[in-house]
């Protein structure tokens, strides 16, 4: 059985450490990603899957961040986050790596692990990752970008024009997709291959475990129990905390404390309808409004009869006026006899 476990292929020993350390980083990576993202140090644009893939993926990626955005001219996004969150990777995988290294040398491979063997893991999978991610890069982007010109080109000959365009776009993103997706998936195989290739030496030069199995998943467990449970406790819950608070604190809209640049409006609440009282004003509003509306008419028949009185009076002395000047009109003058 231990010739068997020892006779594991490149890529099986490179996933077997890979992917366990991938997941035990990745719960303190993420937290750390949700707070540079709430303070606004990281923003991304269009490679935002990419981005998280390579920030939570470091192990093989730390080198190779330099090479991809400043070589090739790709950039994964912007702000001062995401050299940071590379920086604060670097101690979390050394742990998850040897976390994860002394259990699979313990449990897959019976083999004693060595002192420092997180840190060795490390720059070995760092070193792979710097040297194969960029070319990993520059070939994937060249056969998607061949395979989305070939596609569009199949599309415009005559015998496919018939084509309506929303099969068009489906049919084109199946063939271009599963080209790139077949290279990706190759070359990362290969990339397994390489890392677990460059980790065999550790690999070999480890002492054999002259345990039985049992016992040994037995010193596994132990291994995971601190020596001071109650100062690891108090670190982590400390962290944790630390950590809450700075995230609510950059939140201002979800924090329980206002503030002044969001104050939100004061809302009143509705009155209750009393319907007895509503009648009430309404008899007495109507009342009001028929009293005002027969003062207006009775104003308005005064000012009638007043209008109509001077009508009369101004008739009246027109009529003299036109009668005076016939009776004082002087009598015409009589001729004289010779």
């Amino acid at each position: 059985m231990s010739n068997e476990r020892g006779s594991m292929c490149p890529t099986q020993l490179g996933l077997g450490i890979l992917w366990p350390a991938f997941w035990t980083g990745f719960p303190i990576k993420l937290a750390f990603v949700l707070l540079f993202l709430s303070l606004g140090m990281v923003h991304f644009e269009t490679r935002i899957g990419l981005a998280f893939l390579m920030l939570l993926a470091s192990p093989v990626t730390v080198f190779a961040l330099p090479a991809i955005t400043l070589g090739l001219e790709s950039h994964l996004g912007e702000g001062v986050g995401i050299p940071l969150l590379f920086l604060l990777s670097i101690p979390i995988d050394i742990w998850a790596l040897g976390v994860v290294g002394r259990t699979f040398f313990l449990e897959q491979l019976k083999r004693e692990p060595q002192e420092g063997l997180g840190l060795t893991l490390w720059w070995k999978c760092a070193l792979v990752g710097g040297l194969f991610l960029p070319v990993l890069w520059v070939a994937v982007s060249f056969t998607t970008d061949t395979a989305i010109k070939i596609s569009h080109s199949l599309f415009e000959m005559d015998f496919l024009k018939f084509v309506p365009i929303a099969e068009k776009i489906s049919i084109e993103l199946v063939l271009w997709g599963t080209v790139a997706t077949g290279m990706l998936l190759g070359l990362s195989i290969a990339g397994l291959w390489l890392v677990g290739r460059i980790i065999r030496g550790t690999v070999e030069s480890a002492a054999p475990a002259s345990e039985s199995y049992e016992k040994l998943i037995a010193r596994w467990d132990l291994m995971r129990v601190p020596a001071d449970q109650g100062l690891m406790l108090a670190s982590l819950t400390g962290g944790a905390v630390l950590l809450s608070l700075l995230f609510w604190s950059s939140l201002p809209v979800f924090t329980p404390h206002p503030h002044e640049c969001c104050k939100k409006p004061e809302v009143k609440a509705p009155q209750v309808l009393k319907p007895v009282e509503t009648l009430n004003k309404d008899e007495k509003m109507l009342a009001q409004l028929a009293a005002q509306v027969e003062a207006l008419e009775q104003q308005k028949a005064e000012a009638d009869a007043v209008n109509a009185k001077k009508s009369k009076g101004n008739g009246k002395a027109g009529t003299n006026a036109v009668k005076m000047p016939a009776a004082t009109a002087p009598a015409p003058p009589v001729a004289k006899k010779p």
